[in-house]
């Protein structure tokens, strides 16, 4: 099989390997959509902690199962499917706790390698975390699960009421998902970014403002502050200026992660006597995964306008070229 191998920063091959057997509870899956991230960006700009390297990688996929092991229940050769590259194990203190976005195992047992022709799925994302997708979804959306699965996670985080006015900070993918995620809960939602055509696509999708980095977006809500703002770009200058348009009482979500060891400052007085929130958002739960699948399958998302340009996997490099110019949103790798 033909697989994509990030060798270092700046620099993908493409391989040819041995097409893989699954084990007991495992399946093999045939690849047929895998999308670029702002993970897989940032290995392929510095490299990532999370992604080895010289080493597969891509993480946001569907397919169709090729091969299942010994003991799996409930699929067979020949389903199409939409899934994530991580379950818990259900067994550590944090899964007992119920946190199992934070399970001890997750960063160390993540599925990479979906920017190739197969995939072994693990015994328990089998369990927990693959779901049938359904002939009227495509699998470009389908491969959106993953990431969506975050962001539910995320606004579950934020817990907004209806008519709460929220600021998302950040045009990507993963802003507008949180765009149109928080839209179908009633929620007024103004965007900020820098580039003009995203902007305009956040409107498209949306959002009621969508302000350039040079205007100030408390004048959506008259001045008095927005409820929460949902950081999404990842920047620390970004994290550090959230906080100012917030009203009193407001939550902000530090969802856009920064380099280990980076170091905030914020004004004291303004975190105690403003009351304001400062929430990290990491990962998803199973619950988050299948409350994603079901959304993904009611059609209220518009998934394929997030997709900038298709590419094969031959062509791959392209693709994370023009990402690194800052081009486009997310980029179809078809297998």
């Amino acid at each position: 099989m033909k697989t994509a191998y990030l060798i270092k920063p700046g620099k993908i091959e493409i391989f040819e390997k041995e097409v893989p057997s699954p084990q007991n509870g495992e399946v093999l899956l045939r690849i047929k959509a895998a999308l670029t991230c702002g993970t897989d960006l940032k290995a392929y700009l510095r490299g990532h902690p999370l992604i080895p390297m010289p080493g597969p990688f891509g993480h946001e996929f569907s397919g169709i199962v090729e091969e299942v092991g010994q003991g799996v229940d409930g699929f067979k050769k020949g389903d199409a499917v939409m899934l994530v590259h991580t379950a818990p194990c259900g067994q550590c203190n944090y899964c007992k706790r119920g946190l199992f976005n934070l399970c001890e195992i997750l960063k160390n047992d993540m599925m990479l390698g979906a920017f190739s022709e197969f995939i072994v799925v693990k015994e328990r994302v089998v369990k927990l975390n693959m779901f049938y997708k359904p002939e009227e979804i495509s699998f470009e959306e389908a491969a959106f699960l993953e990431p969506l699965s975050c962001v539910v996670h995320g606004v579950k985080a934020l817990s907004p009421k209806r008519g709460d006015k929220i600021l998302i900070i950040g045009t990507g993918p993963v802003g507008l998902l949180f765009l149109q995620v928080l839209k179908i809960m009633d929620v007024d939602v103004a965007v900020l970014g820098r580039n003009r055509h995203k902007l305009e696509l956040a409107k498209a999708l949306g959002a009621q403002e969508a302000y350039n980095s040079y205007e100030n977006p408390i004048k959506f809500t008259d001045g008095f502050g927005f409820d929460s703002v949902v950081e999404c770009t990842g920047q620390k200058e970004i994290w550090l200026k959230s906080i100012d348009y917030l009203r009193k009482g407001g939550v902000c979500l530090l969802f856009g992660g920064l380099k280990a060891g980076t170091e905030v400052c914020y004004d004291a007085c303004r975190l105690h006597y403003d009351e304001i929130t400062l929430k990290g958002a990491f990962h998803y739960t199973p619950e988050d995964v299948k409350e994603s699948a079901d959304l993904i399958k009611s059609g209220k998302l518009k998934l394929k306008e997030l997709i900038s340009e298709k590419f094969s996997l031959s062509e791959i490099s392209k693709a994370f070229e023009k990402l690194s110019r800052g081009e486009g949103i997310k980029y179809l790798i078809e297998i």
